[in-house]
Order: C-alpha cells, then structure tokens, then sequence
C-alpha cells in the first residue's frame, strides 16, 4: 500500500507538535446517573505506537472510545485526539482517524469496491481521489480477485479484511479498533495480525481493545487494563508479566483440586482454583512436580506467565456478564 497521503479536499492535515501523544485521557469521567461508567481515567498514546485497552465486559472500554471519538461527551476531564480537543474539534480529529467496529457494517448491497467507493465520499474525497487508492487498499487486504464480489458472498475473515481497509481509506494517522479480531479463525486472525504490524512499521498510531491475550502481547507497545472503568495496571507487557506474576505457573487438571491445593499449599506461594484447575505460581516448581508427576487422574503444564494470568490476577477469574 502505497504512503502517499490521500486527503479530503476540505481537510487540513493536523501537524502535532513534536513529542505530543497522538492520544490523551487526563482524568476523565463517565457517568450515566448514579453509576460510574469511566472513573478518573488517565492514559496517553504516542505517536507510532500500539497501545492496547484492556478489560473485562462492562470495565468501560466501548464508553472510552465513544468519548475519544467524540460520539458521547466526558462528564469531566481532558481528552485530545491527533492534538485536537474532544469533543469540541471532535469533528476535524476524526478526518485523521480510521475507525473499525467491533461488528462490522459493511454495506450487503454493495460490492467489496463500492463499499471503499462509497466510505470515501465521506471524506469529501472526490471520485479520482478514491479511485486512485482503491487498487492499493484492495491489495492490503488481499481482496483483489474479489473486488466484485457482493458483501454476502465474502467469508467473516474477508469482511473483516475489508472492514480493515475501509478504515484506511483516508490514510489516518490514527486507527481506533474495537475487538479487531472477534469471530475468526486462527487463520484469519494470523493476516489481520501482519497486516496491523505492517500499519505498525508505516508509522501509523493504533488505540485496540481486545479480549485475546496473545494478540495483546503480540501487538501491543503497551498495555492499560482497566476495571469498572479505573485504571488497574499500565506499562509493557513483559513489564506487566514480571510486575504482577514474576513466576512459572503449574496448571494442574484433577477431580479434587481443593484437596490438591490443601497437599501443595507449603510448596506453593501463591494458588488459586477455576474450575477443576489449580494455578499455582511457583518460583521452584520442582516440588509440585515431584507430588503430582504419575498420579492416577491428574494432567498438569508447566508454563512461563503470560498476559492473561495478569489480566485474570487483576480483573478475577469469575464470569462476567
């Protein structure tokens, strides 16, 4: 895909001044009546960056974009999107921003070209201009033999592709993305992955929440989990790993994992039950091993940390509806 810039005729290109972030929260607050959606939340984005929002359902993720975007208004605090203020510039900021839903809407009358045809308009960009990038996006998201085919006929992970592609169709320097990957294959979800690092290596800025871990350690730069809309841990995540676990972690599999727990607690610093799994976070691991390798019913693996034991360490491993 080509880096020319492809602007609106109507907007102005917005310089932010060197080492200005590309996105800031200062203290802002959400509430809708006696409920506090977003509590005091702080974080900022640099340019070129990767920065992932995570958090359990209801932790106030979707209410943080819509207010960045300025699609709902903060109750108090500071949020500037590309250096312009939000949400009263909210407006010229979304010229320099490419969005993708977590639901994609794609338009199913509407065949994969006209789809970039028609979203381009909405840029005020005139006919030449989208014709001119159309070939470019088509080939980013490796849609090119599909370029007529009606939305209907396209796999989730091509809607997902040109849903992507969609959103580049202004070259933002900034793309919010909301569960990018939901719903596909490790497949699909692999070439989302590589064309967002690609955007990456362009220099493009990328705000992402997701509920899949790996993609969270794969992508991002850094990462601000966030639960019942306060911030509870921020940095990177190796940082976040070492920080928060700082150990191996034992799964082990049997039919009484209290019982288990209750045999391996002076081994043992820290454990916690899910289920018919034990965790056990263990700076030695050589113990736990010698009390549960062979045993009749038990299956266990024995695992570096990773982001998810952060996430569930700090948001709990109970349900949330």
């Amino acid at each position: 895909m080509s880096d020319a810039a492809v602007l609106p005729s109507n907007a102005t290109r917005t310089t932010a001044a060197p080492g200005n972030p590309a996105i800031e929260f200062i203290d802002v607050e959400k509430h809708y009546g006696d409920k506090t959606v977003v509590n005091g939340l702080s974080f900022h984005v640099q340019p070129g960056e990767c920065f992932g929002l995570l958090g359990p359902n209801g932790a106030g993720k979707t209410t943080t974009l819509k207010m960045l975007l300025g699609l709902t208004a903060p109750d108090a605090g500071t949020i500037r999107l590309v250096d312009e203020p939000i949400p009263s510039r909210a407006r010229y900021a979304r010229r320099r921003v490419g969005v993708v839903p977590q639901f994609d809407n794609l338009d199913p009358d509407f065949t994969v070209r006209e789809n970039l045809l028609v979203f381009g308009r909405y840029f005020g960009m005139s006919g030449s201009e989208i014709e001119a990038v159309v070939p470019s996006l088509l080939e980013f998201a490796r849609l090119e033999s599909k370029a007529n085919a009606r939305v209907g006929e396209l796999s989730g992970g091509m809607k997902r592709r040109l849903t992507l592609a969609r959103a580049l169709v202004n070259d933002p320097d900034v793309l919010v993305m909301d569960e990018p990957t939901t719903g596909l294959d490790p497949q699909a979800r692999h070439l989302i992955w590589e064309r967002l690092r690609s955007l990456l290596a362009r220099g493009k800025t990328i705000l992402l929440t997701t509920h899949f871990m790996e993609e969270a350690e794969r992508l991002c730069d850094r990462l601000c989990v966030i639960e019942e809309g306060r911030k509870v841990a921020e940095g990177k995540p190796d940082d976040l790993i070492q920080r928060v676990i700082g150990c191996d972690v034992i799964e082990i599999y049997g039919p009484d994992p209290q019982a288990l727990r209750d045999e391996l607690l002076p081994f043992v610093g820290r454990m916690e039950i899910s289920g018919e799994t034990l965790f056990c976070y263990v700076d030695d691991p050589a113990p736990v091993h010698q009390r549960v390798k062979g045993r009749p019913g038990v299956r266990y693996l024995h695992r570096p940390a990773n982001l998810e034991d952060v996430f569930l360490r700090l948001t709990g491993r109970e349900m949330v509806d």
